[in-house]
């Protein structure tokens, strides 16, 4: 599949790193073969783009520049002007989304419809500024880059055995082409091309933007020659698309410089965004490797002020879903499902490492009058959960998915409100209750949407806005209780 590129795409500005008062900011574009962006305009002077990787039909390329992080600011490309509201020392406003495609058809679907969320997102923006834009994992959806191709195109059904290097080589052009494809389609929509150039994006990755459940997924898939090299070129293109690097590269915000695993975190003004990596080291029987044990321990262990968003791309807190995986791997027809299961936290294979991290949350939590939320996206639905922590505090987790996915069916999500009616504790004394979002009935609304954190003074609050109902009110989310809502 070829996407061809007549026209430079971007300038789509990435978040290196928040340090010394500045935004440490990547510049990326998509560019014809034959042509040069020009540079990124700034006081300072001009900032000419790096060439970093190429593809068939174009090459992409990166300037690499430093902006105020302490007040708005400007710069310049291609004869236009382009103001980011930068100012992360007072009040200000974050945007976050997750699942922008779909498993089949996505590069197929009509623009306007597809990107209807996105157009609203612009048009908050256009009201109210973003400092920056958070995407929760499932930027693309990959699912069908191994179509097309002999060796993967039964995945993971099946892999060939021992297919020779020539082969191998092969199914590698042919992938990179198709994740090239997909993130320059992603790039050339218009809605999400303006706010790119203007608010500067932070992304964590998920299973879609490797493969449908990669880590979840048979070992005997995974480890195999085709797994390897399908996670490698997704990893090659994760790094180009979404954090504007390659191996060796990665920007200082990275806890790994060598990407053995991929999380990250930054902070400034009162304000940590802390991603671990949930997919780079998962496997079947842990999400999370040494590496990533490492990092969000280490983050814990430091002294905090103010608010962490704590980024999980798959819910932190949720219903008991070791009982519907339980009832689902005792049909045989459900036993397609068991990697949507086994994804989650709250799967029966992962329930020790769920309490170690909510163990680790809940710590962090404690930590003086530091507050932590966590966000989380991957289940095409909104909704929120709360866990007591003891005191009169509770740590609020905000699920906003998908800003492009379309909904499931209602009756799904009446279903899991009714799962979570049973409740959930797996730490003792820490209660994990799902509530409806502020001004809706059902625990689980099924609309697109997406999701608006804003700080004023040291507060913040949190609103969803849903493709059919609107813009949720406000929801505090200091650590003081919220409403009761139902239990």
């Amino acid at each position: 599949m070829s996407h061809p590129i007549t026209q430079t795409l971007g300038p789509i500005l990435l978040l290196d790193d928040l340090s010394d008062g500045r935004m440490h900011l990547s510049a990326l574009f998509i560019a014809p073969l034959d042509e040069e962006p020009g540079p990124i305009d700034l006081p300072s002077g001009p900032v000419a783009p790096i060439r970093i990787a190429d593809y068939d039909e174009a090459a992409i390329w990166r300037a690499r520049f430093a902006l105020p992080s302490d007040r708005s600011s400007t710069y310049g490309w291609g004869g236009f002007e382009f103001a980011v509201a930068g100012d992360l020392t007072g009040d200000l406003r974050l945007a976050y989304v997750s699942c922008n495609g779909e498993e089949v058809g996505d590069m197929d679907r009509e623009g306007s419809e597809r990107n209807a969320m996105w157009s609203r997102l612009r048009d908050e923006h256009h009201s109210a500024p973003f400092a920056l834009l958070l995407h929760g994992g499932d930027q693309v959806y990959a699912d069908e880059v191994t179509h097309g191709h002999p060796l993967s195109e039964d995945w993971p059904d099946s892999v060939p055995e021992a297919p020779d290097a020539a082969q191998l080589a092969d199914l590698r052009h042919h992938l990179r082409q198709r994740f090239f494809a997909r993130y320059a389609a992603l790039y050339a929509a218009p809605e999400l091309a303006w706010l790119s150039a203007r608010v500067p994006s932070l992304m964590q990755w998920d299973d879609h933007d490797i493969c449908d459940g990669w880590g979840s997924l048979r070992e005997t898939r995974t480890r195999s020659e085709v797994g390897q090299v399908l996670f490698e070129t997704a990893t090659e293109a994760f790094l180009l698309f979404q954090q504007g690097c390659v191996a060796g590269d990665l920007p200082a915000r990275f806890a790994d410089p060598t990407g053995a695993h991929l999380g990250w975190s930054v902070t400034a003004g009162g304000l940590r965004i802390l991603a671990p990596d949930l997919r780079g080291e998962r496997d079947r029987h842990r999400i999370m490797g040494p590496g990533g044990w490492a990092m969000i321990e280490t983050e814990a262990a430091k002294p905090a002020t103010g608010h962490t968003m704590l980024m999980s791309s798959v819910p932190l807190l949720g219903p008991r879903m070791s009982l519907l995986e339980t009832v689902m791997m005792a049909i045989p027809s459900m036993q397609k499902y068991e990697d949507d299961l086994r994804d989650q936290w709250q799967s029966r294979a992962h329930r020790t490492e769920w309490r170690r991290i909510l163990r680790v949350v809940r710590d962090m939590c404690r930590a003086g009058d530091h507050h932590v939320t966590a966000l989380s996206g991957e289940i095409h639905l909104a909704t929120r959960a709360v866990m007591g922590l003891g005191g009169g505090r509770e740590l609020h987790q905000l699920v906003a998915s998908g800003i492009s996915h379309r909904a499931p069916p209602k009756g799904w999500a009446r279903f899991l409100g009714m799962l979570s009616w049973l409740g959930e504790d797996p730490l003792p004394d820490h209660p994990i209750r799902i509530k409806p979002l502020p001004g809706q009935r059902h625990r689980y609304a099924a609309e697109r949407n997406f999701l608006t954190l804003d700080r004023q003074g040291d507060r913040w609050s949190a609103r969803w806005h849903l493709e059919e109902s609107g813009t949720t009110p406000p929801l505090s989310i200091g650590g003081i209780p919220s409403d009761p809502g139902p239990r």
